[in-house]
């Protein structure tokens, strides 16, 4: 049968500027499929995943409002590999059932598959005709996400030890954004001819 849909996982690490590249490409026409949504909808207010949270952990790491405490979350899953494996073990179901959901019902065009975590998941990683990097120096991300999140660099420095290296991500790369030292007009020129040369090569 034809293939009518493309399925392109985008990833890269935090301050990467991953977000404002996935908002680009659906502005150009693709798809926006975003794991990182899909996961705090499920540890919202009222979200799916808020009463097996509170099952696993106890009451204080609900909030008033029925969300998970996600401040609260963060530092015991820093802390506590155990507990980090049993918060996935509720919430990764949860979204890998909602993105294939959504990834089904793109039937035509590009389906972008923005995930954080792919180069650790060769579940989803077999799952994409193509895999593109958003890139740049661990010094850059340090620097966007204390200015952007106001953590201290220690901080910073331990949410990247828990993601893949830049070499780990670069390696699955099939293409490459370089998002260092650019402007944003560079950077969306950049994403727009990696755009047309991904359409040029499947014929859409």
């Amino acid at each position: 049968m034809e293939k009518h849909c493309v399925r392109l996982g985008l990833t890269g690490g935090i301050g990467s500027g991953k977000s404002t590249v996935a908002a680009m490409l659906a502005g150009l026409g693709a798809v926006l499929i975003d794991a990182d949504a899909i996961s705090r909808a499920s540890t919202a207010a009222g979200g799916i995943a808020v009463e097996a949270i509170r099952a696993a952990f106890g009451d204080e790491f609900v909030t008033a409002d029925q969300a998970m405490d996600r401040d609260r979350m963060r530092a015991r899953v820093f802390s506590d590999p155990a507990a980090k494996t049993r918060l996935e073990g509720i919430v990764h179901p949860i979204v890998r059932a909602e993105i294939d959901r959504q990834m089904a019902a793109v039937t035509r065009g590009v389906a972008l598959l923005d995930l954080p975590l792919l180069a650790e998941s060769p579940f989803w990683r077999e799952r994409c005709d193509l895999v593109w990097v958003v890139d740049c120096d661990p010094e850059t991300q340090i620097r966007r996400v204390m200015q952007r999140n106001g953590w201290p660099r220690a901080q910073v420095e331990q949410v990247l030890a828990a993601q893949a290296s830049r070499a780990q991500r670069l390696e699955i790369a099939d293409g490459v954004i370089a998002n260092d030292g650019v402007t944003l007009a560079e950077l969306r020129t950049q994403v727009g001819q990696r755009w047309d040369e991904l359409r040029h090569r499947f014929g859409l």
